[in-house]
């Protein structure tokens, strides 16, 4: 796979944090597509995200007020029985639309898209932040310097890989539009973003992009593909000697009528975590309900807010893999 984070223990650590406490969600001719912290993480309200620390021990997702008012970033553990605890969150966090956290493969940056004032000023977007993980714990964000972020733009997602290369989804070339692009680390500097068109199509708008730690993957949450199952779609393209594969669909197994986003894959490379609204709004309803019917699905857990996911990536390699 594509990392190794204690090869076979942090295997072992995932099955027991994720299996014992996740309920399985059966897709028809797929995977077992798995909900994260039913109750805990996944509650009624609004969750996405969900980017695993190397360990295993920890969570690090959103809250969000629908729809889009306010977001927060939150940070689970798991405690000594194997249960998540009640989420925090994060001490930098609680005041602006903080959103997307993205750990680091060494899980040591914690990076995320913010529209916080930067020197004061409230510039009215969304721009790349990033957090480091010392010894008395997470520092005050700073916003990444140089080209990433362009102050008249909005950046909505990174990602980094293990040499330290961002990927990242900006509106900077399209107006309503959203693309992929690409910043090296030289020298301890970023580099001059490069957009890659590989992962466009037509009028469609990518809002994330999750890197593997190598660079030989990348997976796309889009709006608007051709091919697209429902509202948002994930998508897999794979590095093939410098150049990006058609991006395809995850398929019907992963992908629902609801919206599906928010990319991330375990540090043992073993799962896909994702966000999902599917549930009561998309569900096929084979009569009419009555009001009470109506009230009780909408405070469920899958009343068509986010919540978090995994499934098994040997089922997206085994379906996507170019042969």
């Amino acid at each position: 796979m594509t990392i190794r984070a204690g090869g076979q223990a942090i295997l072992i650590v995932f099955l027991v944090l994720l299996g014992a406490e996740s309920r399985p969600r059966p897709a028809s001719d797929g995977p077992k597509v798995e909900l994260i912290g039913e109750g805990v993480i996944s509650t009624s309200g609004d969750e996405f995200g969900g980017a695993m620390s190397p360990d295993g021990h920890s969570i690090y997702f959103c809250r969000s007020v629908p729809t889009s008012y306010l977001y927060v970033i939150c940070v689970s553990h798991l405690d000594g029985h194997g249960q998540w605890s009640a989420p925090e969150v994060m001490p930098f966090s609680g005041q602006w639309r903080d959103s997307d956290p993205v750990l680091s493969p060494d899980g040591k940056t914690l990076l995320f898209a913010s529209d916080r004032p930067v020197n004061g000023v409230d510039l009215h977007h969304f721009h790349i932040w990033r957090s480091a993980l010392g010894a008395k714990g997470w520092s005050d964000p700073e916003m990444i310097p140089g080209r990433i972020n362009e102050v008249d733009a909005t950046q909505l997602f990174a990602s980094m890989a293990a040499n330290g290369t961002i990927y990242f989804t900006s509106g900077r070339n399209h107006k309503g539009r959203f693309d992929v692009f690409r910043s090296k680390l030289v020298d301890g500097r970023y580099g001059e973003p490069e957009p890659l068109p590989e992962l466009s199509s037509g009028q469609s708008t990518t809002i994330e992009a999750f890197i593997a730690p190598d660079e030989s993957y990348i997976i796309l949450g889009s709006f608007g593909r051709e091919d697209a199952l429902g509202s948002s779609d994930l998508y897999i393209s794979y590095n093939q000697n410098g150049h990006w594969s058609k991006p395809q669909n995850v398929g019907p197994g992963i992908n629902s009528k609801a919206r599906d986003y928010s990319p991330r894959v375990s540090p043992d490379g073993q799962y896909l975590i994702f966000a999902s609204e599917r549930g009561f709004p998309t569900d096929p309803h084979d009569q009419n309900m009555s009001y009470d019917d109506f009230i009780k699905g909408t405070h469920e857990i899958l009343n068509g807010y986010g919540n978090i996911y995994r499934v098994p990536m040997s089922y997206v390699f085994e379906t996507t893999r170019p042969h």
